[in-house]
């Protein structure tokens, strides 16, 4: 039975400079590859024109490039765009980008479904199927990028993970892809340009804050209650908001970054004054900012957007109380394209 190659983008560059060298080649076609790789993004050996037909032959022979495929791309009414993104493996996610007038935001996936349980989420109807490599995370990335430039006319500015998974629960190849990101080497992006959001892992706020990672952290909160928290995100009842808040305050300690909560206002679940204030106090231990976040239906019905007074209600207690607030209208939602919607219904 013939051994499965090994996908090229798992080496690093010392590996494929060794890898030339023992083939009897010079180190520094290891350099030549593995910027064919990640500044170019060769999708096959044959592209690499400056190196000779024999040597592309040879890692044809030992290796693979298991690159990413836009599986079908959707435009939006306001301009943004869906990727269904086809994998080596033939599972499927989905990423998006988000133009406005004076940025290209790129929403990427880190997982294939989701490892959590929230209840308002399509994502979290799809059972995990595998995490995403750091490669097929920065493919996403330079996807969008390319379709920046060809519809907007600008380069990409801004990345966040927010789309399908939990970026915390495949922590090490969000960091690795996140490495290539910014490094020279790869799309050259500031780390402040990326922020990763998570639904509320403690350990691994924990374990970021330690790694000194230089990106921002948004935490889906939509409650500050533990008993409202735990009936809308179950996993709630393992990392309770005590936890939580103790993770932060650590990062906050550690990094000095200013924390986002990302919170949707749901009618007659979060939608009281009593939510309000739950929600005041429990930004008051360190900065931080609320993002007010329009809901969009996932087509049972059981959660429903609350009423304009129910947002002014809580942006105007936010705002008494010195706490930054905005509401973030949704994009993409004709696509279902937008927060909460990406559910592989191209699959």
């Amino acid at each position: 039975m013939q051994k499965a190659k090994k996908d090229i983008r798992a080496l690093t560059k010392d590996q494929l400079r060794d890898f030339f060298v023992n083939n009897g080649d010079k180190a520094f076609r290891g350099n030549q590859v593995y910027e064919w790789l990640w500044q170019k993004g060769a999708h096959s050996f044959d592209s690499m024109t400056n190196i000779s037909k024999e040597t592309r032959e040879m890692l044809e022979t030992n290796f693979v490039i298991n690159h990413i495929k836009v599986d079908q791309m959707q435009r939006s009414s306001d301009g943004t765009i869906k990727n269904a993104v086809r994998l080596h493996d033939d599972l499927i996610v989905e990423s998006v980008l988000i133009p406005t007038d004076t940025r290209t935001t790129a929403c990427v996936s880190s997982q294939v479904g989701c490892s959590l349980d929230c209840r308002f989420c399509a994502t979290a109807r799809l059972k995990r199927m595998r995490n995403l490599n750091p490669d097929e995370i920065y493919d996403q990335v330079v996807a969008i990028d390319n379709e920046s430039r060809l519809y907007f006319n600008r380069p990409l500015s801004n990345i966040v993970f927010m789309g399908m998974g939990e970026p915390l629960m495949n922590y090490n190849n969000v960091l690795k892809a996140i490495d290539k990101i910014t490094s020279d080497e790869g799309l050259g992006m500031s780390p402040r340009r990326i922020t990763v959001s998570t639904s509320g892992v403690p350990k691994m706020i924990r374990k970021m804050a330690d790694d000194e990672v230089k990106f921002k952290l948004a935490v889906s909160l939509h409650s500050a209650i533990d008993e409202t928290r735990t009936s809308i995100m179950p996993f709630n009842s393992t990392f309770p908001l005590a936890d939580l808040r103790e993770a932060l305050e650590y990062w906050y300690q550690k990094t000095k970054s200013r924390i986002t909560y990302e919170y949707v206002v749901w009618r007659g679940i979060n939608d009281q004054r009593r939510d309000v204030e739950a929600l005041v106090k429990f930004c008051k231990f360190a900065p931080s900012k609320v993002n007010i976040i329009e809901y969009n239906p996932i087509d049972d019905g059981e959660f429903q957007q609350a009423n304009s007074e129910a947002i002014d209600m809580y942006q105007n207690i936010l705002q008494k109380n010195g706490i930054t607030v905005t509401v973030r209208r949704s994009r993409g939602k004709d696509i279902d394209a937008a927060c909460g919607q990406l559910a592989n219904k191209s699959n």
